[in-house]
């Protein structure tokens, strides 16, 4: 952690919001590589270039259902004077022996068989009197007047140009090309392109383990019955959800009560599976903010580098945070405000951030944007704070959501965008331009 940075006392550090998330940047290290197999790499990010050892189409094939032929046997082919040919056999995909295509000669071939030898277009079996009846494998077949089906004749209607409906060796990539870069995250067609060059397996960084709990006695889990003074654990699912979304394997762990040695005991279990550890609520200066007092002893405050500092930062919402490392293997982890949109809030800006230095992204941060308020008045900030404010974002112009209030989750849920108000201003006009952090 940054030296800048302080255990509580009683006198307060008042932290900038990009001082706060330098210290996370500079403390949280890329994950150790691994190699895995494909679908196990989903959503990691490549560690090396990746060379094609053979090419894509690794042979040339044909692209439909026809007749693979000659172009001078085709040439001035019409439906009134077609090109008959001597059909000599099948190509199907797969196949590893082709029959030789001579003049005045066809081999019906299937989609993705073979070009072959002697032949240099493909007519589809629609330009053909083989079009006529059924589908056009069972079209083709049943057009050989032979039991094998090497012999007979087609009629050709149309001509065709030279490589005509065939795909190229290498035309998708060639031996020796660089498939795919290092930084790479493998999405779905990724890994088809490495399982389709031949590679089984990729060396990747893994995907964090991200663990999220809350806390507060006053939460109970969705589908249970609200008590008297009691609210639903929305927290955890929320950023458990964004957590996912950031590219994490994230684990949920149920609401935890008020109380310092239950949450220890919780947080020191649940480090066996976590790469990262966030935790909602209870880090401001009330009587029953447990998780001050219960990380404050977790593992390896004593060791340097370790313990968790506890800080109040010029922003709103989450001014109270957390931040440092605990147990064995120095497991960082960030301790958020637990109003819902203040801890979803510091989620984007710090938790987010986090997890993709993890994954060893380079860009690890949302995309910023300049846009035109609209707003029915002006929009007013607190002095010396950055404020982030919901808004939604369309052509330019963003739009703000609700009103400032660190508990409003529908509004929230109905915006796509933070409108960011800096510390220096305390009103926004409409019609002025703002910074917008855009939502997904």
């Amino acid at each position: 952690m940054s030296s800048a940075a302080t255990r509580t006392t009683g006198q307060e550090h008042l932290w900038s919001v990009d001082d706060h998330l330098e210290d996370i940047l500079t403390t949280v290290r890329p994950l150790e590589p691994i190699e895995l197999q494909l679908l196990d790499a989903q959503g990691c990010v490549l560690l090396e270039d990746v060379t094609v050892p053979v090419s894509l189409p690794p042979f040339d094939n044909s692209s439909m259902d026809g007749y693979a032929v000659r172009v001078a046997d085709v040439a001035g082919a019409s439906e009134e004077f077609p090109a008959v040919l001597t059909v000599i056999g099948d190509v199907a995909a797969g196949q590893a022996d082709q029959p030789y295509v001579g003049p005045g000669q066809a081999a019906r071939i299937m989609t993705g068989a073979p070009l072959p030898p002697g032949a240099e277009a493909v007519v589809p079996v629609e330009w053909t009197d083989g079009g006529l009846g059924e589908g056009p494998v069972s079209r083709m077949r049943a057009h050989s007047t032979s039991p094998e089906g090497s012999s007979g004749q087609v009629h050709v209607h149309r001509p065709a140009e030279a490589r005509a409906h065939v795909r190229a060796k290498g035309s998708d990539v060639k031996a020796g090309d660089r498939a795919l870069e290092a930084g790479t995250v493998l999405g779905p067609p990724q890994i088809g392109l490495l399982a389709a060059i031949g590679r089984g397996t990729v060396r990747v960084r893994p995907r964090p383990r991200v663990v999220v709990l809350s806390t507060g006695s006053e939460l109970v889990q969705p589908d249970e019955e609200l008590g008297t003074g009691q609210i639903y654990d929305s927290n955890s699912f929320a950023l458990c959800a964004a957590a996912r979304d950031a590219g994490a394997i994230a684990y949920r762990v149920g609401a935890v009560a008020d109380d310092a040695e239950t949450l220890r005991s919780t947080v020191e279990d649940q480090l066996v599976r976590a790469d990262l550890m966030v935790t909602t609520g209870g880090v401001s200066v009330g009587a029953y903010d447990v998780v001050k007092e219960a990380l404050s002893s977790v593992g390896d405050e004593d060791e340097e580098g370790g313990g968790i500092d506890f800080r109040t930062l010029a922003m709103q919402p989450g001014k109270p945070q957390g931040f440092g490392s605990i147990g064995p293997d120095h497991t960082p982890l960030l301790a958020l405000p637990g109003n819902p949109v203040s801890s979803y809030v510091s989620f984007e800006l710090f938790v987010r951030p986090a997890i993709r230095a993890l994954m060893g992204l380079p860009d690890v941060h949302r995309p910023r944007i300049r846009a035109k308020l609209s707003a029915d008045k002006a929009l007013t900030s607190p002095k010396g704070r950055r404020q982030f404010l919901r808004g939604t974002y369309a052509d330019g112009t963003v739009t703000p959501v609700g009103g400032a209030g660190s508990h409003l989750v529908a509004a929230l849920a109905h915006a796509d965008a933070l409108i960011v108000v800096p510390e220096q201003d305390t009103s926004v006009e409409p019609g002025a331009e703002v910074e917008v952090v855009v939502l997904g």
